[in-house]
């Protein structure tokens, strides 16, 4: 028997969220948090994406997504990338 920790998603506590976005965003763009990591990637067809990863509980993860589309930036993808934090381990 494997000592394997099964965490349910809630509403409050906070997960790791990896947003992918059409694009060069800088981090000026987006002022929504300090804790929000932007890298820029070229895709296959030599388009650039924007990869926005953070730690976000669900009301923080809907108001970025909310910010982005006021923004008119198109979502590619939103994955949940887990993990549990509690106040006193490093978000990263």
């Amino acid at each position: 028997m494997t000592n394997t920790k099964i965490t349910q998603l809630t509403l409050d506590r906070p997960v790791k969220y990896q947003i992918k976005v059409p694009g060069k965003l800088e981090t000026e763009q987006l002022r929504f948090t300090k804790e929000l990591t932007i890298t820029v990637d070229i895709g296959q067809d030599e388009m650039p994406f924007s990869i926005l990863i953070g730690v976000f509980d669900q009301s923080a993860l809907q108001g970025l997504l909310r910010y982005l589309y006021s923004l008119g930036i198109p979502l590619l993808s939103v994955c949940c990338l887990g993990g549990e934090f509690d106040d006193e381990a490093e978000a990263y």
